[in-house]
């Protein structure tokens, strides 16, 4: 046949003349990582479906941005600093990219329920929670309420309890569980003075945590004095807020001719389990039994008859009650 090899000529070739195709990957890897130290350092407002809206504060300026692939699965959240690259412009249609997310001053997280391994964080670094219940419809539960300032007290953020419909009932008998805590409380009618609750905001950074259907979206667009977050009511069946906000949002609002505030509306939450918590932490915020807590005997969970807490004889009174707080807390983030 016209162009086929003899035998003998076949075997005139060897492995030395057979071209293997080049490998596409040509350039060698490299250790080197690319140097983002010059990126602009922006602050994330929101973060919706994989876009992520990013405030320059010096400029003003509203960046949308996508996470790059160097942070892997490291996640963004509402109150992160960060570093971006690329389309600065905040012209319509333009994406920048976050390249590097700064360290926390601290982080509100939360696990599905109490054995998850997984947290998932929530904002970052605020000053302020912002622990809101409804005097009634939905009935206020002091294990949410527990466990909110469980994570406060061990991110070291101050918390702030913040009752709504207030017209509606009472709430002195709920409250008086936390008179000896030392936590600020606000008290709101529907469609009420929201002044006392303006000068708690001034200058700081507060992410509103609680149920649906307690108004916290209600009181975001009475802050703001807009209608950007949706409403709903409570479902009469089940007790329960019907879920209105789908993502976290920070908010500026504008206090007074030289005040500002910012506010972080969340959705609402139906589970906050605490797995993530470290008892140890949470005790820290309670300095006045450090002394005591001294002699108590290894691995003391502080909730037991031979913790040195029992026997203390310089606890006042008072003392006495927040021990109790104390105690409940740590058995509601345990469960």
């Amino acid at each position: 046949m016209d162009g086929a090899l003899s035998p003998m000529s076949a075997r005139e070739f060897d492995e030395d003349d057979v071209r293997i195709r080049p490998s596409e990957r040509t350039r060698p890897r490299t250790k080197d990582r690319p140097d983002y130290s010059q990126s602009q350092i922006a602050r994330v407002i929101a973060v919706d479906r994989g876009r992520t809206t990013c405030l320059i504060e010096e400029s003003g300026l509203l960046i949308t941005a996508m996470k790059s692939r160097e942070l892997g699965r490291k996640s963004v959240v509402v109150g992160d600093l960060v570093g971006i690259v690329g389309d600065l412009t905040g012209s319509e249609g333009s994406l920048a990219r976050i390249v590097v997310v700064q360290q926390r001053k601290n982080v509100l997280t939360r696990t599905v329920d109490d054995v998850a391994e997984f947290e998932r964080m929530i904002v970052a670094n605020v000053d302020q929670i912002g622990i809101v219940i409804a005097a009634a419809d939905p009935e206020p539960r002091h294990g949410f309420v527990d466990r909110a300032l469980v994570v406060a007290f061990d991110q070291g953020i101050t918390p702030l309890i913040i009752v709504t419909k207030c017209d509606l009932a009472d709430p002195r008998e709920f409250l008086s569980m936390y008179d000896e805590l030392d936590v600020q409380v606000l008290k709101i009618s529907r469609g009420g003075d929201l002044t006392e609750l303006r000068k708690e905001l001034r200058s700081k950074r507060t992410v509103l945590l609680g149920h649906s259907g307690v108004g916290k979206s209600t009181l975001v667009n009475a802050l703001t004095h807009s209608e950007s977050r949706a409403t709903g009511d409570v479902n009469s069946a089940t007790g329960r807020g019907r879920h209105t906000s789908s993502s976290a949002v920070a908010l500026k609002i504008d206090l007074d001719e030289n005040e500002t505030g910012w506010i972080i509306d969340t959705p609402g939450v139906r589970s906050f389990g605490l797995a993530h918590v470290e008892r140890d932490r949470v005790i820290s915020a309670f300095p006045e039994f450090a002394p005591a807590i001294e002699h108590c005997p290894r691995n003391c969970s502080h909730d037991e008859e031979s913790c040195a807490l029992n026997h203390w004889p310089s606890l006042s009174e008072s003392a006495r009650h927040r021990l109790a707080n104390l105690r409940r807390m740590l058995a509601e983030g345990s469960r």
